[in-house]
């Protein structure tokens, strides 16, 4: 079947952010008095949004009130610790161009907060995209098939022509949902067992080989 659409995850699949995330979240339990994290427990934590992965950094017994300051104050704190240890992805910026040059809309939907992924995705991605969500309540996080299914809509097309690219079992687990075909990446912050455990219809060692995918 043709492709119409090709909408991508941010961390661990067009940005590698994890150097920032770690560094942001150090600095934020650091003020807190909390005790600080590796790059390996950070990593753990991600792919479900920012409020779950504050919520595995803090010890079990923290109060929700703490929670949540910590919670508003990783927020506060993002835009200066969560750009400057940040890459694109070796190839990712050239097949993205390349998939737009053959008439494919592209879109970013993740779990990091909204107005994180647009302005981290901008940065790196000035103009690229044809549309950008974050997790808000109009696009709940992932994997609540809502928010890839409004983006779909948005760009103009059907989930039987979209593919949706991502790192996690959570990205699998939403395109099934959807109805989209599900592309993991072994490059992200998931080994390739996982991804395929997860039922991804394809597993792609480097992004150019998305472009095999349009016409799968």
């Amino acid at each position: 079947m043709a492709r119409e659409a090709f909408i991508f995850d941010c961390d661990g699949t067009i940005l590698d952010t994890l150097p920032d995330l770690v560094l942001l979240t150090n600095a934020t339990l650091k003020e807190f008095g909390l005790p600080q994290h590796t790059s390996k427990d950070v990593l753990s934590f991600v792919g479900h949004g920012a409020r779950a992965l504050i919520d595995q950094a803090v010890p079990s017994n923290t109060p929700e009130e703490k929670r949540v300051a910590v919670f508003n104050r990783w927020k506060e704190l993002y835009p200066t610790f969560g750009f400057e240890e940040t890459i694109p992805f070796k190839g990712m910026p050239s097949t993205i161009e390349t998939l737009k040059r053959t008439g494919i809309k592209v879109a970013v939907l993740s779990n990091k907060f909204d107005a994180a992924t647009k302005e981290v995705t901008e940065r790196y991605y000035p103009g690229v995209f044809d549309a950008i969500h974050g997790e808000c309540p109009d696009y709940p996080r992932k994997p609540d098939p809502t928010g890839l299914l409004k983006t779909i809509a948005e760009l103009g097309t059907v989930p039987e022509k979209t593919v949706y690219v991502g790192d996690s079992p959570v990205d699998i687990e939403v395109s099934k949902a959807a109805g989209v075909f599900a592309a993991g990446v072994s490059w992200g912050y998931n080994p390739e067992p996982v991804l395929v455990s997860a039922g991804a219809d394809a597993i792609v060692h480097a992004p150019e080989n998305l472009l095999g995918l349009l016409s799968r």
